[in-house]
C-alpha cells in the first residue's frame, strides 16, 4: 500500500475517533481500539521532558487494554461521577496527521490535535492541545488503536480531564 493510502487511512481513523467521542457514541468508539490497547497521557517530568514509563514514573492518564477503558467509560457516563454529570461538550480537531512508519499491518502515526471543551455545570470553556502518537494494526474488519500516547503541552489542568477531553 503507498504511503499516501496509508495516510488517508490514518486520517480517517483518527477523524472518526474524534467524532465518535465528540458525539458521545462511546461503544463505536472504544470498538476502534484493540483488546490490549494502550492508552497513556504521561506527566510531565520537568519543562520539556515528559514521563517515559507508565510503570514507573507518574502519568496523567493510563489504561492498559480495552477492558480498562470500558471501565472508565462506565464510570464517566453512568451518572454516578459527579465530576462527569452532565458529561462536557467537547470538539476535538485532529491535524497534521503523518505516517512515521509503516509495515504489514502496523504502522505508526503522529497527528496534532486540539479539543475545546465546555463544563455546563461550571459554564466555563477550556483548551487541551498537544500531539498523538499512534501505533496501529490492522485487524479483518480494519484499522485498530494498539497504543495512543497523548502528549498534553497544556498541562496546567484548570479543571478535571477525563478521556473525552483530550
Amino acid at each position: 500500500m503507498t504511503t499516501a493510502a496509508l495516510t488517508s487511512e490514518a486520517k480517517d481513523l483518527l477523524y472518526r475517533e474524534a467524532l465518535l467521542i465528540d458525539s458521545g457514541r462511546f461503544d463505536e468508539w472504544l470498538a476502534l481500539y484493540a483488546e490490549d490497547a494502550e492508552f497513556w497521557m504521561p506527566a510531565w517530568r520537568d519543562e520539556t521532558t515528559p514521563t517515559q514509563d507508565p510503570d514507573r514514573e507518574l502519568s496523567l492518564i493510563y489504561y492498559k487494554g480495552r477492558r480498562n477503558l470500558e471501565d472508565r467509560l462506565m464510570r464517566l457516563t453512568s451518572g454516578l461521577s459527579t465530576a462527569s454529570s452532565p458529561l462536557p461538550r467537547v470538539v476535538h480537531q485532529v491535524t497534521n496527521v503523518l505516517v512515521m512508519s509503516a509495515a504489514e499491518r502496523v504502522m505508526d502515526v503522529s497527528a496534532a490535535f486540539t479539543c475545546h471543551r465546555f463544563d455546563v455545570r461550571m459554564n466555563r470553556a477550556d483548551c487541551f492541545f498537544g500531539r498523538y502518537e499512534y501505533n496501529l494494526v490492522q485487524s479483518a474488519d480494519g484499522w485498530r488503536i494498539a497504543r495512543k500516547k497523548i502528549i498534553l503541552l497544556n498541562d496546567t489542568i484548570p479543571t478535571v480531564v477525563d478521556i473525552n477531553a483530550i
